[in-house]
């Protein structure tokens, strides 16, 4: 039988074949590296100023809402203005060399830069709102904020993570007026008052793994 492709033919469209590998290779490479979550795991973020939530939670007594204030109406939690800062700043620790970058944000009408700690790929769509709304505290997410100077990722938020919760969400859910207490502990009866909750919170369990709740 007659060779159809002659050798030089076959030699292109092994290289091509090959060429398409490695090219493909890399998108795949640089397409995670894209939606990596960053910055790892339990590794403190510097931020300018260096801001300490241990310091304002545990210390001062604030409420996560205080900063945060659409995390109970919205998909982003907020991140504060200026302004909010200079309730206290413009009469306490005025002279404070380290807070020089919250009074010139101020006086210079111009947000100050924080680094983010938790980053979502644009594919997955979050609503702090409705996990608020339905019995998730933010400890179950953000981790102790309240025992951070500064502060860390302390989960993934990978989509593995995630499926967990919505599999079984009787082992995270807290009652209402638990949401925003850092200190509080699944008790030992956690899955029996889950399942409680559940009702109390109309939670639709068999609609918890559906695509559509986060990739819309």
């Amino acid at each position: 039988m007659a060779q159809l492709f002659r050798p030089r033919f076959v030699l292109l469209l092994k290289l091509g074949a090959g060429l398409v590998v490695v090219i493909g290779t890399a998108l795949i490479i640089i397409w995670r590296n894209s939606i990596a979550q960053t910055p790892p795991i339990d590794a403190p973020v510097a931020q300018s100023p260096p801001f300490s939530h241990k310091h304002h939670v545990s210390d001062v007594g604030l409420d996560c809402r205080f900063c945060h204030v659409s995390v109970e109406t919205s998909a982003f939690a907020g991140i504060p203005p200026t302004s909010t800062c200079m309730t206290c700043h413009s009469q306490i620790f005025r002279d404070q060399k380290i807070l020089a970058p919250v009074f010139a944000s101020f006086s210079e009408n111009r947000p100050l830069r924080w680094i983010r700690i938790h980053t979502l790929p644009d594919f997955v769509y979050f609503n702090h709102s409705i996990h608020i709304a339905k019995g998730v505290g933010c400890s179950t997410c953000h981790g102790r904020v309240d025992q951070m100077p500064l502060t860390w990722r302390t989960a993934s938020l990978e989509m593995e993570w995630c499926v967990n919760c919505h599999r079984q969400p009787e082992n995270f859910l807290r009652p209402i007026e638990r949401i925003f207490d850092m200190s509080w502990q699944a008790p030992p009866n956690q899955f029996a008052q889950g399942k409680q909750l559940l009702a109390v919170y109309h939670i639709d369990s068999g609609r918890l793994l559906d695509c559509s709740n986060c990739h819309r």
